[in-house]
């Protein structure tokens, strides 16, 4: 660890602070939305309803090939909050928190640890890291095992009716939560207002969160807020449904089960649910309902992003606020016979990334750079005024921010079995046992056409990249 490294371990683990000052450092309110596809408006898919996230992009930098580290919710959010790359499982954050319990000082503070010890207060509302409030035990709630040591001041999940977090993470309307997953129905939507669905209640926590913030003139704020739809179940109030009934979606690209060796899998968490005996893979009239509940999952979504933006306008805080609207992954919906993420296709890997800053240069105009998310954290060292972290392991996205025109980098993801490198033009996923796939990105066969054994060149020459990326 370097000198800094250690120093902030040590501040962090005596719970001392750097003060910092709100005039001199804008606030942060990080909005995380999990199992987002980039099919918004401002990403160029004019079907679905998102008037709220097309007006954050609108006065901000929406990155069009934005890609995660890890195809699940748990590892994809480790690199998100330690700004490095870790395990492939949903538990990589718990397994660094044992490593903190052990030597505090052996590990490199996470980014709300960072802004902390910087004089922020951090809050986090919803699902921020895997679990929903951030504990762990039987039903997520156990004061005694924090997913993320040190890191926050305040770490909250109002379950309501849906009893604690584990139950509001897979809760349909009124307080219906997930015994056996084979007795719920996969997708839902019933009359009623926002706060029939686990979002409701979660976003009035996260406004009143704001309040409270807003209200200490003397400190900045780092507020994370994280949106649980478009998550399984799909379940969202009725009326957010109405924008896609009769709605003629396009077709889905590459929807053919694909040949050979790859990382294609069952979808086995969408297929345990309850699907009335039907199978979208061979029923399109059911394929298109389970796209259009997703459509009204993520305007439900929308819908709590619009009230959150409000309320930071209502509180006169958007010129002094750092907006970072952030997809936890992508998610299949049909593409390569998969309905779900896991994979390491496009599909699972791209997500959708914004981010608005008070004084960035050409608001509005999108970046099409490829990037990815180990390097939001540095971005927001930078936009924070905060010294560079030294134990990140992404790049900063200010240049981008500048000029939306300006380079990108090639992005790099993983799951247990593979490592996959995205380039401008090419993805190539290498196996455990030397397998490897290549994908032209400006053919129209896309990654349905394996062109390893056609380039070998190529393909080793970016095996390597990945080598050297993880070595």
């Amino acid at each position: 660890m370097t000198k800094l490294t250690r120093l902030l371990a040590v501040l962090v683990a005596a719970g001392t602070t750097i003060p910092a000052s709100a005039e001199e450092h804008p606030n942060i309110l990080l909005i995380c939305v999990d199992d987002l596809r980039p099919e918004l408006n401002c990403f160029g898919v004019d079907y679905i309803h998102s008037p709220n996230i097309d007006a954050l992009a609108a006065r901000g930098r929406a990155f069009s090939r934005h890609y995660v580290q890890a195809p699940t919710c748990g590892a994809s959010r480790y690199t998100l909050l330690t700004g490095r790359y870790g395990g492939a499982s949903n538990g990589a954050l718990f397994q660094r928190a044992g490593q903190i319990a052990k030597d505090p000082e052996s590990v490199p503070p996470s980014m709300p640890a960072y802004f902390r010890t910087h004089g922020y207060t951090t809050v986090s509302v919803g699902k921020v890291s895997h679990h929903p409030g951030g504990r762990g035990g039987g039903n997520w709630d156990d004061d005694g095992s924090p997913e993320m040591p040190l890191s926050w001041d305040r770490h909250l999940l109002p379950a309501g009716d849906w009893q604690h977090p584990r139950g509001w993470m897979h809760g349909l309307a009124n307080g219906e939560i997930r015994r056996n997953a084979k007795d719920m129905d996969v997708f839902q939507a019933l009359e009623g207002e926002d706060a029939i669905y686990p979002d409701g209640p979660n976003t009035d926590e996260a406004l009143r969160q704001l309040g409270l913030l807003a209200a200490d003139r003397e400190k900045p704020f780092f507020l994370a807020f994280g949106i649980l739809r478009p998550h399984l179940p799909f379940g969202a109030p009725s009326k957010y449904l109405e924008h896609y009934k009769g709605a003629l979606l396009p077709p889905t690209p590459h929807p053919g089960k694909p040949a050979g060796k790859t990382t294609w899998h069952g979808s086995g968490e969408f297929m345990k649910y309850n699907r009335w005996g039907r199978n979208p893979n061979t029923d399109p009239e059911f394929a298109l309902a389970v796209r259009r509940h997703y459509a009204a999952c993520v305007s439900y979504a929308d819908a709590q992003v619009g009230r959150m933006l409000a309320e930071l306008d209502g509180l006169g805080l958007r010129e002094k606020t750092v907006v970072v609207l952030w997809g936890d992954h992508g998610w299949h919906l049909g593409e390569h016979a998969i309905w779900g993420k896991h994979a390491l296709f496009e599909e699972s890997l791209r997500s959708p990334l914004i981010i608005s800053a008070p004084g960035m240069g050409q608001p509005g105009e999108a970046s099409d750079a490829v990037v990815e998310t180990l390097d939001l954290f540095p971005t927001l060292a930078a936009l924070a005024k905060l010294p560079a972290p030294d134990f990140v392991q992404g790049t900063s996205l200010a240049p981008l921010l500048a000029d939306p025109a300006a380079a990108g980098h090639d992005a790099f993801s993983y799951n247990g079995g593979a490592k996959t490198v995205r380039t401008a033009t090419h993805r190539l996923i290498a196996h455990r046992d030397g397998h490897l796939e290549l994908y032209d990105h400006r053919s129209a066969a896309g990654e349905t056409e394996n062109l390893a054994e056609a380039q070998p060149d190529l393909a080793e020459a970016l095996a390597e990249k990945i080598a050297a990326r993880f070595r």
